[in-house]
């Protein structure tokens, strides 16, 4: 899946988010950030956007609506192969062109764009530094750029878009610590609120037709544990453990997912028991704008990902030890 980082906007009206604060208070830069997280988790929206990588160029489809029924979101590839994702209460839900196969997740709901939780925007502010930048015209709406400096080298930087009256994102920059843009997402199109055609929501045959598998997760669903049985000694400043889901299946071993994040970026962490015969690929690698870093210990792989610098995923995955209770 592409590695975008998170879910974009919703319904609930931009009449919230224009009369929660003062018109003065909303040039604050935590302010619009925080108006901007509200924005992604309460709004319903309707759109085209263009995804740009290095060379690759990507238009995708997405409804994205909250109501009653909670918040459901469907994108579809415009462009290259066919691919569909479905999120739901029930998880997400993806089609993979190859081989017709239908992957799910119950325990997560991922999401697509930058999201920011709004309890998490002073965090967001001890590994940033919030800059308000010059109006632009985009999707036929006026928006307002935000500039998210990092502090230090082990997370990358954005450059944000906002809608004038909601904060609503239209368009993002992932800036690396070169100052080079590495990334960007811009709609070319949108609908808000009742412009929104429902309909649009409803899967495609390939969500109904086709075989349905699980995701690359062990079987069963991950149960709670008080506490990860492996976690880093140390992290990069800033960031702290938001997810955490652990399975042990009998004859199975042990499979855990960890999720630390820094309130923007955020790093995965798989613990995963191998059979001491294996020789699985260990060290560094990139796919686009993604880092990771494998390595082994007694019989166990340790592999984190993340829209992070090289250096993070190594600084992570090499202070990954067997936690002591």
């Amino acid at each position: 899946m592409r590695p975008l980082a998170s879910t974009c906007l919703l319904v609930a009206a931009l009449t919230w988010a224009a009369g929660s604060v003062s018109a003065s208070d909303a040039d604050e830069p935590h302010l619009m950030l925080e108006r901007m997280s509200a924005a992604m988790s309460q709004m319903t929206y309707q759109g085209t956007f263009v995804y740009v990588q290095g060379n690759d160029v990507e238009t995708m489809r997405i409804t994205h609506v909250s109501d009653k029924h909670g918040v459901r979101e469907r994108l579809v590839a415009l462009s290259g192969a066919p691919r569909e994702m479905l999120r739901d209460s029930s998880g997400l839900r993806w089609v993979l062109a190859d081989d017709n196969s239908v992957f799910q997740d119950p325990g997560f709901s991922l999401s697509f764009f930058p999201d920011l939780p709004v309890d998490q925007s002073g965090l967001t502010e001890q590994s940033y530094s919030l800059k308000p930048g010059p109006m632009a015209r985009i999707a036929g709406q006026q928006a307002r750029n935000l500039r998210v400096v990092p502090r230090d080298k082990y997370r990358y930087g954005y450059s944000l878009w906002l809608e004038e009256n909601s904060d609503l994102l239209l368009k993002w920059e992932l800036v690396d610590t070169n100052q080079k843009t590495i990334a960007k997402l811009m709609f070319t199109d949108i609908r808000l609120g009742s412009e929104v055609d429902l309909k649009e929501l409803k899967p495609a045959g390939h969500l109904q037709k086709y075989k349905t598998v699980d995701s690359l997760l062990p079987s069963g669903r991950g149960i709670p544990s008080p506490t990860p049985s492996w976690r880093p000694g140390s992290l990069p400043p800033g960031f702290r453990l938001t997810a955490h889901r652990y399975f042990n299946e009998q004859g199975q071993g042990i499979y855990e997912h960890l999720v630390y994040s820094d309130g923007l970026a955020a790093v995965s962490v798989y613990i995963e028991t191998i059979d001491p015969d294996s020789k699985p690929q260990t060290g560094l690698g990139r796919m686009g704008t993604t880092h990771a870093f494998s390595r082994t210990t007694d019989n166990v792989l340790i592999t984190v990902v993340g829209d992070v610098p090289a250096n993070t995923v190594k600084f992570v995955g090499e202070a990954v030890e067997l936690a002591s209770h």
